[in-house]
């Protein structure tokens, strides 16, 4: 017999038919099994209702029974998602007329407001990551967070797989310590591995019970066919401008989504130059003010935007019923992170959402439609969680003791319940204890790092308030590059902030120079007190704002997908006529890169010669591949003189050609062992990983009461130290973490070597008269790494993309109606 299914109390029964709603089958699971699971994972699509059936248990709770202090936590990975979501539950409550109380908590949160929350908690908190583990410091957090009775993590998904997943799962074993019988919701809409998912949220309790929402209508997503010309190379797609303009000129509110915060700026011009109806279109992104984010936000909810160009700041959770379009321009990257961004519309499971997709280039086509096929099938990817970053637990370690006093075995109990840290070896947390302690044996002479003084009960605790002082302001795994507040000035002196850019771009502006920024054309006055003033402007060729960490990584799962596209010439009949020309002229000209094999094209080009890898496997494993078959060039005689990379390939240009027998010693997994050491010794990249992981460690920090220190600062600081360590401390538990960070976030090594192994005595060498139509994209790549060795005299005259490349096609085609190639 089965269980009564539980029925909504008579005010909650009300308030869903005064909507015009009715309960579904698994919020009313959620309700039943509330009290018999520590932990429940609910994966449901998009507008199914997943964020008010994961607060109904509380909601329910909170009205029938009365408690006092906080009920609920609500973790969300975005400050601009926790705000949506407290306008979305406070309508309920207030419409209900319920006696809860429900607040946010972020960096944004005004001190008096976290002052009151502390001394009387709001039963129902949304925060963020980082504010939680601010407020987990405090001596009070036994009081604020003994009552709890349930977590709410929103968008788990986008956690898990990262530090700032590490770092939630360790805040998470701190509350289940203060609050032992505190149950775990996870939520998400796009899970590609919900077994995983459900172990990393359940910790030490076994896993966590999953609630799956069966998947309402497939999108439509179309690829966008283009009468206009498309482009070889290139990221902005502004040959597309006209019909993206037309898109949202047809839809009644559209999401414009771009892949980084740079594109986001130029993309909303060239909208604004094409914008003859005057439109409201509006610009988002994570560097603009509060006060710009939050105008934007406000005016998007109340339906007074056509359309808004945004990056992956508002592709989790936040949502506005009216948008019935999601445009992305560019290619996605990763098949889930695509459904993400398109369940931003459309939020009725029993019609489809839709979305258009904007390929920059010709190779992003092929990406566009490889995601297409992946929806269709119902695929999805993902990357799989790494063990738990240790540049983390110094920091945990420190806001334990800040909190209350403690023992290393007592801590390393906790960390162990944390499921990215079940498998820390106490030998490594004994060297990261001896770090929080006094620095280790190289710098425990330094006062700095005497960070922990031992009680008479054996018990350790902070040294002094100073050290205190200077964790809480850093709390957190984002190590922001150096920024600077874009002050508009528009009499004299007087502005307003209007955002962020990072102190390397500006930099490099002088007086005359004008930027892009917050949707205007400012032109550079000075850089005052940690500000940057800028007056509006007019300007032909404006600079754009770039920011670090701006490109995502293409997924393998979608790179594998290229690669069968390409390999089925049956496939490309849905593809842009322009892009099935030209996969047909280097069909007939060279080879097509397949799965099995790893194609290599060569010819003479620029006075030099050019050996083009096709690999597919992003940015990242290209940039290291380079730098290592450079590397072994030289030892050959080869004589490399540069190389450039995209997601797709790689090309090295070099005096002298390779030939078969050099090829097979290139393309050999060996190359990750003498190559790899001696350049990674040599090489910033390990400086560069040292530094994030020196200000995660609190080795040295970016924020001291209220100065904030230059990227400059923070490098010399830690190059120093990274120096210091190496002559003096080789065995430093922190080289050893900046290492393996260097190998898995910069250089992406694992990918590298699965590339290296599946294609041992798998590469095909083709040699040609000219340049082919696949390697015109790569080989202009604008974005190239000169080599420093024999054949750094060569010159390489430069291009325009557009001319260089049309006269390539044209040779090629010419060159093949001279051989009647079919």
């Amino acid at each position: 017999m089965s269980a009564k299914r539980p029925s909504l109390l008579p005010v909650f029964r009300q308030w869903f038919s005064d909507k015009g709603w009715q309960l579904r089958g698994y919020q009313q699971k959620m309700l039943a099994q509330k009290d018999k699971h520590n932990a429940i994972l609910l994966i449901a699509p998009t507008g199914a209702g997943k964020t008010l059936s994961g607060f109904l248990p509380s909601l329910t709770e909170l009205y029938q029974h009365d408690h006092s202090g906080m009920h609920t936590l609500y973790i969300s990975p975005l400050k601009a998602l926790t705000q949506d979501i407290h306008r979305n539950l406070l309508q309920p409550i207030e419409d209900m007329a319920l006696p809860i109380s429900a607040e946010t908590r972020t960096g944004d949160t005004p001190s008096h407001k976290r002052q009151r929350q502390r001394k009387k908690p709001p039963h129902i908190l949304l925060t963020t990551p980082e504010s939680l583990m601010l407020m987990l410091s405090y001596a009070d957090a036994d009081r604020i967070f003994g009552k709890l009775k349930r977590v709410i993590i929103d968008e788990a998904h986008s956690l898990y797989t990262n530090k700032r997943g590490d770092f939630l799962a360790l805040a998470l074993a701190r509350l289940n310590i203060l609050s032992p019988t505190l149950q775990r919701i996870g939520l998400s809409a796009t899970v590609a591995y919900p077994e995983t998912l459900a172990a990393w949220l359940a910790g030490t309790k076994d896993t966590a019970h999953i609630i799956k929402v069966k998947a309402g209508e497939k999108p439509k997503v179309q690829l966008l066919k283009s009468k206009a010309r498309m482009p070889f190379g290139g990221f902005m797609a502004r040959y597309a401008i006209d019909d993206i303009y037309t898109a949202i000129c047809e839809a009644k509110t559209t999401l414009v989504f771009v892949n980084t915060r740079a594109q986001s700026e130029l993309l909303f011009q060239m909208l604004w130059e094409a914008n003859t109806h005057s439109l409201p279109i509006a610009l988002y992104h994570g560097s603009l003010s509060k006060e710009q984010r939050r105008k934007t936000e406000t005016m998007m909810a109340n339906g007074m935007l056509r359309a808004v160009v945004c990056t992956s700041a508002l592709e989790l959770g936040i949502d506005w019923g009216d948008v019935d379009k999601v445009i992305q321009v560019g290619a996605p990257k990763g098949v889930s992170r695509l459904l993400q961004r398109i369940g931003r519309a459309n939020h009725r499971l029993d019609e489809p959402s839709e979305a258009l997709l904007i390929p920059a280039n010709r190779f992003e086509a092929l990406e566009c439609q490889a995601a297409i096929t992946a929806i269709k099938k119902g695929q999805l990817d993902g990357e799989a969680p790494q063990p738990g970053a240790l540049d983390i637990i110094p920091q945990f370690i420190l806001n334990c003791l800040c909190s209350t006093s403690s023992t290393p075995d007592s801590l390393y109990k906790e960390i162990l319940n944390a499921t990215p840290y079940q498998g820390l070896e106490r030998s490594d947390f004994d060297k990261l204890w001896q770090f929080t302690l006094d620095g280790g044996s190289a710098l425990n002479a330094y006062e700095r790092y005497q960070r922990l003084k031992i009680d008479d009960d054996g018990r350790y605790s902070p040294a002094n308030r100073r050290v205190i002082q200077r964790h809480r302001q850093n709390i957190g795994t984002i190590v922001e590059a150096g920024r600077l507040k874009v002050k508009r000035i528009h009499r004299g002196n007087q502005g307003k902030i209007i955002g962020e850019v990072e102190e390397s771009f500006a930099q490099q502006l002088t007086p005359t120079d004008t930027f892009y920024f917050s949707g205007e054309i400012l032109k550079f006055e000075a850089i005052r007190d940690m500000q940057l003033h800028a007056r509006p402007a007019k300007a032909k060729e404006p600079k754009i704002p770039s920011y670090a960490g701006g490109q995502m990584p293409l997924s393998t799962f979608l790179a594998e997908g290229v690669r069968e596209l390409l390999a089925q010439p049956r496939r490309w009949r849905t593809l842009p006529a322009q892009v099935k020309d030209w996969l047909r002229l280097q069909q007939a000209f060279s080879q097509l890169p397949s799965p099995e094999k790893v194609l290599v094209e060569q010819f003479p080009f620029r006075q030099t010669n050019y050996t083009l890898f096709y690999t597919f496997d992003g940015r990242k494993a290209n940039q290291t591949l380079g730098m290592l078959l450079t590397r072994r060039m030289e030892k050959m005689g080869v004589k490399p003189l540069s190389f450039s990379v995209t997601d797709y390939g790689l090309s090295i240009s070099a005096v002298n050609p390779i030939t078969a027998e050099q090829l097979t010693q290139l393309f050999q997994p060996d190359i990750l062992g003498d190559e790899l050491e001696d350049w990674m010794l040599q090489a910033s990249m390990l400086k560069r990983a040292f530094r994030q992981v020196a200000v995660v460690s609190g080795l040295t920090e970016q924020r001291y009461h209220a100065s904030q220190k230059t990227m400059k600062q923070v490098t010399f600081s830690t190059d120093l130290i990274y120096d210091t360590l190496r002559a003096h401390d080789p065995d430093h538990i922190l080289l050893a973490v900046a290492r393996a960070d260097a190998e898995r976030e910069l250089l992406d090594v694992r990918r590298l070597a699965n590339l290296l192994i599946r294609y041992v005595g798998q590469a095909t060498l083709v040699n040609l008269e000219k340049v082919s139509p696949m390697a015109i994209p790569i080989v202009l790549n604008v974005r190239s790494e000169q080599i420093k060795g024999a054949g750094a005299q060569s010159v390489i005259e430069q291009a325009s993309l557009y001319e260089e490349a049309q006269t390539m096609l044209d040779e090629v085609r010419a060159l093949l109606a001279t051989q009647s190639t079919p």
